[in-house]
């Protein structure tokens, strides 16, 4: 596979954008090699500058659900960039797209549309903490937020790729407020509610962890979330940028039956496009400017090409049958990986809910953030190179979920499922 095109556009970028790429993970620290220049999509293909193809299982890291260049997505932003790009004014598209987003997410009232899931959690965080009067939060260790400065710390995903604790440049008295717990131990969160009584203003949490890799919530995990905050007088929310419309058409919380006060989403609601989305129940949300004393505004917000892309990608998604088909495809990736590695007598675990999964390369089960990091990261990387060298683009991270869409063929899950058989026997 030859790679000289992107070699020398990586060498070019690293004169103009710090490491070369606008996002950490992009840079292949972690597998090492030269990073790949998509040119082009299509279903569940890309194609870099070299002319390789690739069957892909990042899809943008989530929102393309449906797969490259969706045919009905694509005419309908074709119409909508006709009719202009930005007006910084209300159209109909939000409503719209706010309308389907609370129907099927019913704990989200009334919601606020921004542009990326970092903006959408920092929102809520402040909404919570203005309804509370309180300053502490709760949050997970191995989770990640978005890299606003006061949930900077013990993030999971490109942090534990890169090996970086913590960020320079953010002031402790941005994180002071911030505890953290290990993910599925309910006893920890209890005691930091107990030696901080009616300081805590809310806990956040990814229902499903899925940026120290995909981790589920134990049994009673989120149910015992639940009874701690309504108890304490706290505010549940849920960072479902990942899970929401991934995991089912209504979320994990529709899966686990457990109800937050706030969500906040992104990804695949604006079908590709940059968007994010926080909401809850109708008094929290009157909290927010301009009903409310509450401060968050955004230029771009609820853009009319982002909001095109949502509608078309939820339209799809509702529709008969589709969770069943992307549950199927799944289910078929994750048996042959399990088969495979077996042959090849390779340490590895999958972990999977619904069309998003993670193959840790360990022997033993992952529950947090501490067992996923005793995956072996030297063979992840070798693994990952022949992977890519055999046409399939896996997340160059051990500690990032894999993403299946509806575009992926029963043909490009067996050649998936050869190609990583031929990458576990080489490393």
């Amino acid at each position: 596979m030859k790679l000289e095109r992107s070699q020398k556009l990586f060498e070019e970028a690293q004169q103009y954008l710090p490491g070369g790429v606008d996002s950490p993970v992009r840079a292949f620290k972690a597998v090492g090699g030269t990073p790949i220049f998509i040119v082009r999509g299509k279903g569940s293909k890309i194609h870099d500058e070299d002319g390789n193809e690739f069957i892909d299982y990042v899809c943008s890291w989530g929102p393309l659900i449906l797969g490259h260049s969706h045919p009905q997505v694509v005419k309908a932003l074709k119409k909508a960039v006709e009719q202009g790009t930005s007006f910084g004014a209300s159209t109909e598209l939000e409503v719209r797209l706010a309308k389907l987003i609370s129907k099927a997410f019913p704990s989200m009232e009334m919601l606020r549309f921004v542009n990326s899931g970092t903006e959408a959690t920092m929102s809520a965080l402040r909404l919570a903490r203005a309804f509370t009067r309180r300053d502490k939060i709760i949050k997970f260790d191995g989770g990640y937020h978005g890299h606003s400065d006061g949930l900077l710390t013990k993030g999971g995903s490109g942090l534990a790729t890169l090996g970086i604790p913590d960020s320079p440049g953010v002031p402790l008295s941005y994180t002071q407020n911030t505890l953290v717990a290990p993910y599925n131990n309910i006893g920890d969160v209890k005691q930091l509610f107990e030696r901080y009584p009616g300081e805590i203003a809310a806990v956040i949490v990814e229902p499903v962890a899925a940026n120290m890799g995909v981790v589920l919530p134990e049994h009673g995990f989120l149910g015992g979330l639940r009874q701690l905050t309504r108890d304490s007088g706290a505010l549940l929310i849920f960072d479902e940028v990942i899970t929401g419309f991934r995991v089912a058409y209504g979320g994990a919380q529709s899966l686990y039956n457990v109800t937050p006060d706030l969500t906040c989403l992104g990804k695949i609601i604006g079908g590709g496009l940059p968007v994010g989305a926080y909401g809850g129940g109708r008094k929290l949300m009157e909290m927010m400017a301009p009903v409310g004393p509450v401060y968050q505004a955004g230029t771009l917000s609820g853009n009319p090409l982002a909001m095109t892309a949502g509608i078309e990608t939820l339209n799809v998604l509702g529709q008969p049958g589709v969770y069943s088909k992307l549950e199927e495809k799944t289910s078929k990736l994750e048996d042959g990986i399990a088969k495979v590695a077996s042959e090849a007598g390779v340490r590895l675990r999958t972990s999977r809910i619904a069309s998003l999964l993670t193959a840790f390369f360990t022997g033993t089960p992952v529950t947090d953030y501490d067992s996923a990091k005793k995956s072996d990261t030297a063979l992840f990387s070798r693994f990952f190179t022949h992977l890519l060298a055999e046409g399939v683009y896996w997340p160059p991270s051990q500690f990032e979920a894999a993403f299946v869409s509806l575009a992926h063929s029963d043909e490009d899950i067996k050649r998936t499922v050869e190609a990583i058989g031929n990458a576990l026997k080489a490393v």
